[in-house]
């Protein structure tokens, strides 16, 4: 990966685009490297005050992308981006296009369910007042986590908090074969068990956009494919270390791994990041389908209205034909007298 400066983040930044691939690409760059986090959310911030509407969406997706998929490298993105989201957001919104502004409520309240941030400060965000809440407030689970973990690291008198783990080998605990039920969910049985809006609504044109990204998503990209299958053996096979006699040799083995590691994560990250976009698209077309079974019950509903009504107004249409028929033929009576004039009835 190439190395960060500001002139490169705002060069990428510049060819950024609103597709998966891109989004994701770049979000990979950023979360390697996430020790100059800072400097990323002021460029960030500042170059969303520039661009497009359009592009303003692509940066919040950006954001979006780079939160959620860094939570596990550490807290950086999320505590240095919720300084500037209020500003940002009121930015974004700021324009006048409609479905922006709600795509951008969709990412807000993405975090809110998935515990990125608590309630009051995406509740704040909206609402524009600014960042007033301490970090315990704003992503309560990260201040938590934190503070477990340096109590146990500066006091080294209390008990590891629950899901502490060493970095030592010697105490880690053994892997455990067991698995959640949750965890055992086909991407299928996952999808339909998420919960669903009592009232969906889902936009056709993003949907079928969506879709057509996953068309050149990770799963699909050959070539990252044959550079892992095309890997050496002796990357994976620990045997191969009995065989390392000098230190070249061994530095080389170092180099290849090295750039096994980084392949193997880049494109592992990658897939998981379209495993969770295959869930979104599958909860949106579940979602879709739900609104067009209810359209297609209204439409069969109004069309049997209809055809009641025809056979009603066909009924009465026979029967004034009928009448009609039944009336005599004027040209068939006798000739009558001429009827008087007015003038005739009204003369002395």
């Amino acid at each position: 990966m190439s190395s960060f400066s500001d002139k490169n983040f705002v060069k990428k930044l510049g060819e950024l685009n609103n597709t998966q691939q891109s989004i994701q690409t770049l979000s990979l760059w950023l979360i390697h490297h996430r020790k100059h986090s800072k400097t990323i959310v002021e460029v960030w911030l500042r170059e969303i005050n520039r661009v497009r509407p359009n592009t303003k969406l692509t940066f919040m997706y950006l954001a979006n992308d780079v939160i959620q998929n860094s939570k596990k490298k550490g807290p950086e993105f999320t505590k240095d981006f919720a300084s500037v989201l209020p500003d940002a957001y009121n930015v974004v919104v700021g324009s006048v296009d409609e479905k922006i502004c709600k795509s951008v409520e969709r990412i807000l309240n993405i975090w809110q369910e998935r515990g990125v941030y608590s309630a009051n400060f995406i509740n704040q965000i909206k609402s524009g007042s600014g960042n007033t809440l301490p970090l315990s407030e704003i992503a309560p689970k990260l201040h938590r986590k934190r503070k477990s973990v340096e109590e146990y690291v500066v006091t080294k008198k209390k008990a590891p908090p629950k899901g502490y783990q060493s970095l030592t080998l010697e105490q880690a605990p053994p892997p455990t074969k067991k698995k959640k039920k949750d965890e055992n969910l086909s991407l299928r049985e996952e999808i339909d068990q998420m919960p669903s809006d009592s009232n969906p609504t889902v936009d056709a044109e993003e949907l079928v956009k969506r879709l057509s990204d996953l068309e050149h998503s990770a799963s699909s990209d050959a070539a990252v494919r044959e550079k892992i299958a095309a890997l050496p053996p002796e990357v994976s096979d620990i045997n191969h270390l009995s065989k390392i006699t000098d230190r070249e040799t061994a530095n080389k083995l170092f180099r290849q791994v090295e750039d096994a590691c980084i392949l193997l994560s880049e494109y592992n990250f990658r897939l998981n990041a379209e495993l969770e976009e295959r869930k979104m698209v599958g909860k949106m077309l579940r979602d879709f389908l739900t609104i067009q079974k209810d359209q297609v019950q209204k439409t069969e509903k109004d069309l049997n209205e209809t055809r009641s009504r025809l056979e009603k107004v066909s009924v009465v249409r026979q029967k004034v034909m009928s009448h009609i028929q039944n009336l005599p033929d004027l040209s068939a009576l006798p000739n009558m007298a001429p009827l008087p004039a007015a003038g005739d009835l009204f003369s002395a």
